[in-house]
């Protein structure tokens, strides 16, 4: 199976009152989001699941990402990708879509990053990674969401995503 782990496009600045859960995305990055899903589906990429952060940045850019490939899959919440949720955590809720093939997730750093790690070496603090709004990872996995059974396979930021569009 393989897991595509996006990091959501850039949202509008935080308010110090504000809800940061509630931050959006700004209508530039929304574009710039839809050029990146045409590149993920000019790659040939498919996918059985899209998996998002409750946040509304994150939402917004799995949406985008559905819209993409027509809504199919469309988009499905899973709390355990919020910010603030330990990246274990976050691997042991993901078990539960081993059986669903290719799986997409969209969520926040460092959590993502730290995700990654897990994935690849066992730990979250091994593969320091630095993903960029908008940017993807695609980790080859075993069967089951296993600790240190991934294979790196590519790393692209919002902008070389963009340029894979035909």
């Amino acid at each position: 199976m393989m897991l595509y782990i996006l990091r959501h496009a850039t949202a509008e600045e935080a308010v110090s009152s504000g809800d940061d859960g509630a931050r959006k995305l700004t209508e530039r990055s929304k574009e710039k989001m839809r050029g990146a899903s045409a590149g993920l589906r000019a790659m040939g990429l498919k996918f059985d699941a899209i998996l998002t952060s409750p946040l509304a940045r994150a939402a917004q850019t799995a949406e985008i990402v559905s819209a993409a490939y027509e809504n199919t899959p469309p988009p499905q919440v899973l709390p355990a990708l919020a910010t603030g949720v330990a990246a274990a955590d976050a691997v042991a809720a993901l078990r539960a879509f081993a059986k669903h093939g290719d799986v997409m997730i969209v969520g926040h750093e460092p959590q993502l990053s730290a995700i990654a790690s897990i994935l690849l070496t066992g730990a979250a603090d091994v593969v320091h990674l630095k993903l960029k709004t908008g940017g993807c990872i695609a980790i080859d996995l075993p069967a089951r969401f296993e600790r240190g059974g991934g294979e790196l396979r590519w790393m692209l930021t919002h902008r070389q995503l963009r340029t894979m569009r035909k």
